[in-house]
């Protein structure tokens, strides 16, 4: 219950969370939203074809589908997971705080009503939010929850796809399996709001090839935490998970966790922080190549340092060991335990935690290997100057302007571009504006309004036809009485002339 900052009594209901409710519906209400659907409905043999199928309920498709709802056009939302478990902050997410700063008004989409913020001072008030430095992982998820139900997305959870397959005629098909059992979705257009491993999945080193699945997982596999209590723990790498990874595991009871850290050095600046301004966010997609690898590149080496609060959770325990310089040479499994070869000697473990990112990996996607061998890659678009080769930008996908796939040759793939990658992947052609809190805002009114755009360019004729059957009259004939034109013309010949009185014109100053 909200507390009054003042007597810590509970607040009057204005500051509590229907309140906010209310105001929120007043706003969509006084802005038009949501927008008349518009977009002319479709069947194909007997079967409602969806304006737009979103696959993937977690923020970036939370915040698409309120966009697209904006513009009138409608949206359906498949995700596999349970309700209230999209997207990574109540399963794989182990931080203990987002790492963006609280003020970021994320996918409220201009509106304060549907801010974090506005959601937390409604239920705790203006002075715990001064006090509050972060906001919790655990939060965030409740707010997207609330998010959700005040927006009215239509999400399907516990709807897996397992093909996706554009067609010659303007169609996209889509697989899917449900507790109700298999069934064929069709769509004018797909969006894939899948996340940061969208295309792909875990970067899995040459090293944990052969090791035995139980002795080892990644940072982003599902995972009880409290198997790992007494355990000598590794972690390979000092990002951000990694850190998470390795104080779930101390705060969890793990004998000692060990990071093995190929660098001689974490870095210090997050590069990428300096990098989100406005000018970047709405320009990035003009940039010419050269200026868009470099960026992304250069972001790319200068790595990203794990968040201050976040090694601090790890280096407060005596038991917790960073190995600098320390890259992992080859992994051998002993029993039940895992000798872990390195330049800097071999250390004797009982699990290892992976912490070496996500990479786009269509093998990793089999609901994809439709599309997958026509999608064009930027490795077909730009040849970076030597030294400044990057793998992750190679692969990732060459976008056009509403986030679509090109295919590598015209015509291989009739209807690709009708599928449109809204997740990590697209920050090498857009900007990250699919995915991150900082401009998911930006990136879905992008997608929602090109959308509107193609929408409206392919029924043409029939919003032509529309508008030649339109009829609502705005005068019914009422409104005036029409005149004696020749009795008019008679009295106004017969009136004498009047000259009026003549007013010199006004002179320019010429001083």
């Amino acid at each position: 219950m909200p507390l009054n900052e003042e007597t810590n009594h509970p607040s009057p209901a204005s500051t509590g969370l229907a309140a906010l409710e209310q105001r929120l519906k007043d706003d969509l209400s006084t802005l038009g939203w949501p927008a008349r659907s518009w977009v002319p409905p479709r069947s194909h043999a007997g079967q409602a074809v969806v304006d737009v199928l979103i696959i993937g309920a977690g923020q970036a498709g939370l915040a698409a589908s309120a966009a697209l709802a904006q513009l009138g056009i409608r949206a359906v939302l498949l995700d596999r997971a349970p309700r209230d478990h999209e997207g990574p902050w109540a399963t794989t997410a182990r931080m203990e705080t987002l790492r963006s700063p609280k003020e970021l008004t994320g996918p409220a989409l201009g509106l304060p009503s549907l801010t974090f913020r506005a959601w937390f001072e409604a239920q705790w008030g203006r002075a715990a939010w001064a006090a509050l430095d972060k906001i919790p992982r655990l939060q965030w998820m409740d707010y997207l929850r609330w998010y959700r139900r005040v927006t009215g997305a239509d999400v399907r959870n516990e709807h897996a796809v397992t093909a996706l397959r554009p067609r010659a005629d303007a169609l996209v098909e889509v697989n899917v399996q449900s507790p109700e059992g298999a069934a064929t979705w069709l769509a004018r257009r797909v969006v894939l709001a899948t996340g940061r491993d969208g295309l792909g999945g875990p970067q899995i080193p040459a090293f944990m090839q052969g090791v035995d699945r139980s002795r080892w997982a990644h940072s982003s596999d599902v995972l009880d935490y409290a198997t790992l209590r007494g355990l000598r723990v590794g972690v390979v790498g000092a990002g951000s998970s990694a850190m998470d990874s390795a104080a779930t595991a101390l705060e969890s009871g793990a004998a000692s966790v060990d990071l093995l850290v190929r660098r001689n050095d974490l870095p210090r600046i997050n590069k990428s922080k300096g990098s989100g301004v406005p000018g970047l966010t709405h320009g990035h997609h003009d940039l010419p190549d050269a200026w868009k690898w470099r960026l992304r590149h250069y972001i790319n080496v200068q790595q990203v340092p794990p968040p201050h609060g976040s090694t601090l959770r790890v280096s407060r325990h005596p038991n917790a060991h960073f190995h600098l310089g320390c890259p992992v040479e080859r992994v051998e499994q002993q029993g039940n335990t895992l000798r872990v070869a390195t330049p800097r000697g071999t250390f004797v473990l009982d699990f290892l935690i992976v912490s070496t990112g996500f990479a786009i990996d269509w093998l990793q996607k089999p609901e994809f290997a439709h599309i997958a061998p026509h999608v064009r890659a930027w490795s077909a678009r730009y040849q970076p100057a030597p030294g400044d080769e990057d793998q992750e930008l190679a692969d990732s996908p060459d976008l056009g302007p509403v986030f679509e796939f090109q295919p590598k040759t015209p015509g291989s793939c009739p209807g690709l571009e009708r599928i449109h990658c809204f997740c990590y992947p697209a920050a090498l052609s857009h900007g990250t504006v699919s995915g991150d809190i900082p401009a998911i805002s930006d990136g879905a009114r992008r997608l929602a309004q090109g959308l509107a755009s193609l929408f409206y360019r392919e029924d043409i004729e029939q919003h032509f036809a529309n508008l030649q059957a339109y009829a609502e009259p705005e005068l019914v004939g009422d409104e005036w009485t029409v005149a004696d034109t020749a009795q008019r013309v008679e009295q106004l010949q017969a009136q004498p002339h009047v000259t009026p009185n003549a007013q010199p014109l006004p002179q320019p100053d010429r001083a």
